[in-house]
């Protein structure tokens, strides 16, 4: 491998990554759960405004946003996306597979790099599947009320949308590297993302903070939240809103890839083993 030029090795370590992805059957299913959440909810979603719209106020009738409609699914989807994005870079932290992969790949920012590019090649294709179907199973289900793909802001959104997707995938997999423990990065993700931050808001001040969390940027570039008044609105546009995701984003791979550098990664297995009594010798039944 010396003789390997580095542009030849990280694509040799980023197909290695790739390989272990495809190969692995809970990065898999996450990835196939986030099509099936968001394509199945935002048809559910849009089929039920579809049948209430005719009893909707008249000020919600006027201002009905097919987008909201539309993507409102990939607040729940993205759950499976973040998982997708812990198992990657936690799964050899659990299983004490980092030692032997630290051994073969010693040189710890080529790995890192190579691994954050295969989780985000599988993500950003995921995203892309996954906007497109939601948007077609919406709008077939929202009938008379459907928009277009030329409709103004359709695209926007959608593009939106995918990057979203992606990057949360990628803050997840810094978090978890920060953290070194899929089940901490798990516990600290999913309730934030899960509850949309929208329980800390009515706690009085915290407003103004929970605005420029990841998901609440997310929102705003996903067409499900904007300037102006309402629940749903947020005191920046979609611009902001992406480069508030690409800070927390990069902040958080940073600071994963830092940790990965500066400690040692044996002190993550000895963990795990501690506290595990020894197995007991097999016992040998000698002939009488």
């Amino acid at each position: 491998m010396r003789n390997v030029r580095p542009v030849n090795r990280f694509r040799h370590t980023v197909t290695a990554e790739l390989t272990k992805i495809r190969t692995v059957r809970s990065t898999k299913w996450a990835l196939l759960l986030t099509l099936l959440i968001c394509a199945g909810l935002g048809y559910g979603v849009s089929l039920s405004l579809r049948h209430d719209f005719p009893r909707l106020p008249p000020e919600q009738r006027r201002d009905f946003d097919p987008l909201f409609a539309t993507f409102y699914s990939l607040s729940i989807g993205q759950l499976a996306l973040v998982v997708f994005g812990v198992l990657v870079t936690g799964s050899e932290y659990s299983t004490g597979m980092i030692v032997t992969t630290l051994t073969v790949m010693p040189r710890r920012g080529l790995f890192y790099a190579a691994e954050i590019a295969a989780g985000l090649l599988a993500a950003a294709g995921t995203a892309v599947v996954t906007v497109t179907a939601t948007f077609l199973a919406a709008q077939q289900a929202l009938g008379p009320h459907r928009t277009s793909p030329g409709a103004p802001g359709t695209v926007q959104a959608a593009l939106g949308a995918c990057l979203y997707l992606t990057l949360i995938c990628a803050f997840a997999m810094g978090v978890t590297a920060i953290v070194r423990s899929p089940a901490m990065a798990l516990a600290m993700l999913l309730p934030l993302l899960f509850l949309d931050s929208q329980g800390l808001g009515n706690v009085p001040g915290l407003q103004q903070v929970i605005d420029y969390l990841p998901d609440q940027a997310g929102a705003v570039m996903a067409h499900l939240g904007g300037t102006g008044g309402g629940h749903f609105s947020r005191p920046f546009g979609p611009w902001t809103g992406m480069a508030i995701m690409l800070a927390w984003t990069a902040a958080a791979l940073t600071c994963g890839y830092l940790v990965l550098a500066r400690t040692d990664v044996t002190s993550t297995r000895r963990r795990g083993l501690r506290g595990r009594r020894p197995a007991p010798p097999d016992r040998v039944t000698r002939p009488r």
